[in-house]
């Protein structure tokens, strides 16, 4: 082989290796991502088996719950990036490292303080929100054993940020699908007072997912100290010790991040509640297009966690035609893959449907129709919402997320949440209004951060320990 035939080859084989990488780290992710909606899915099963009114009150305490820890959630995946441009610049780094995950660590116990307050008072505040007593009152009840689950939790998700910036996310995933059977197992002892246990009822779920929480912390915490890869960072070495500059590094990048989970959240919240305004019928379809588009979300979710890694190695490296490759790479798997999900959206809506409801049932003929019509946009919104997720994971790389929940609170609640507002009680377009509302916001948000990362190269290099 010729000296330019060589050259020609060369980048197509570092193509080839960084679709390898990023498949590699990404895949674990992915089914890590299932696996953590898989428990949430056993849990509301299982309420379900203890009645209608049960169901309601842990859906009012879940969602209560989650809206605190989805902020917090946003401040310990602050340790991704950190971790992985600091192997990025030393490979070999070993007490930076353990300095970033101790501090994570740290994050994790002060803003669970907050959550555990406002949680233990939820009765009072779905009271507050005017929500009906006897289901408020369960809610609570639940919410003072599910709120424990809150600081292991945080803690897992430092834990596998750390092991997943080492490329090696298996561990995360083994025990994600341990703790969803334990999950289940735990349901089924304390909710319904099974193997001698007396029976708890909904606050046996709450403390069903505490343990689990618990488990998933205490395994990952196990490997982190056994596996030899990562036993030579004694991540819990002089635990004590404090690094404020890191520590406030952490803030200065979680903050965006969490503020950009917030608007995003809230954003799908108040498409549920508008969907609850106009019918029942309306709100019944809404949650099973939802459904069907979450699930395909874990990939474009599982590459956004994949590729903040990547473009943070480069970046550490200081290395920007690997920044390029490792962002292009997995944006245009994310998009793929949502194009393909969108297609059999479009093509086969009844099939993906008849996974919720009973199609031959005459009483659900309306729910399917408006399903059918919101998998239309569905699939659009496939589209944007894998753009704008890996775009995220792309600039999340580089430290950058203060423009990033800017762009989040324009396109989601300045455009898409207006826009859906004005098609459907304004021009009558109903629940298909909500669903384009949704979509629009989200291109907007994927085309302003596609922009940035065009602009990359202009933007000032980030401090990423705050020193």
């Amino acid at each position: 082989m010729s000296a330019i035939e060589a050259g020609a080859r060369a980048p197509e084989n570092l193509w080839r290796q960084e679709i390898r990488a990023t498949l590699a780290l990404a895949w674990p992710m992915v089914l890590t991502n299932l696996g953590q909606t898989a428990m949430t899915a056993t849990d509301v099963m299982m309420m379900g088996r203890l009645g209608a009114d049960t169901l309601a009150s842990g859906a009012l305490g879940a969602n209560l719950y989650f809206m605190p820890l989805i902020f917090g959630l946003g401040l310990m995946l602050a340790t991704s990036p950190m971790i992985a441009t600091e192997l990025g610049r030393r490979r070999h780094s070993v007490r930076d490292l353990r300095r970033t995950v101790r501090q994570g660590l740290w994050l994790a116990i002060l803003i669970s303080v907050p959550i555990w307050l406002v949680l233990w008072h939820g009765e009072a505040i779905l009271l507050a929100m005017g929500q009906e007593p006897a289901l408020a009152h369960q809610a609570g009840i639940y919410l003072r054993w599910l709120e424990w689950a809150v600081l292991p939790f945080y803690g897992y998700i430092v834990l596998r940020s750390f092991i997943s910036a080492l490329e090696r996310p298996g561990w995360a995933l083994i025990i994600v699908f341990v703790a969803v059977a334990c999950n289940a197992l735990f349901n089924w002892v304390f909710m319904f007072g099974n193997l001698g246990v007396p029976s708890m009822g909904i606050a046996g779920s709450g403390l069903a997912t505490t343990l689990s929480s618990t488990l998933m912390f205490v395994g990952m915490a196990v490997v982190v100290m056994l596996e030899k890869k990562f036993r030579r960072y004694h991540l819990f070495g002089r635990f004590w010790r404090s690094d404020w500059p890191r520590f406030k590094g952490l803030l200065r990048l979680g903050m965006p991040i969490a503020g950009i989970l917030a608007f995003e959240v809230t954003i799908f919240n108040a498409a549920a509640l508008l969907m609850g305004l106009i019918d029942a019928d309306s709100l019944a379809a809404h949650a099973i297009a939802i459904q069907i588009a979450s699930i395909s979300f874990m990939v474009p979710l599982g590459l956004n966690q994949a590729v903040t890694v990547r473009v943070g190695l480069a970046h550490g490296a200081g290395n920007p035609e690997g920044v390029s490759r490792a962002g292009w790479t997995a944006f245009v798997i994310g998009v793929s893959f949502m194009a393909l999900m969108g297609l059999v959206m479009i093509l086969w809506p009844h099939l993906l449907i008849s996974a919720f409801i009973d199609l031959a049932n005459p009483a659900n003929a309306r729910v399917i129709a408006l399903a059918v019509s919101f998998l239309v946009f569905a699939a659009l919104f496939q589209i944007f919402d894998g753009a704008q997720a890996v775009a995220a994971g792309m600039l999340r790389g580089l430290h950058d997320t203060k423009v990033p929940m800017i762009y989040a609170a324009i396109g989601y609640w300045g455009i898409g949440l207006p826009l859906g507002v004005l098609l459907a009680f304004h021009f009558g377009f109903h629940g298909v209004g909500i669903w384009i509302g949704l979509s629009s916001g989200l291109a907007v948000v994927a085309a302003l951060l596609l922009a940035r990362w065009l602009r990359r190269d202009r933007l000032a290099p980030p401090l990423a320990f705050g020193h």
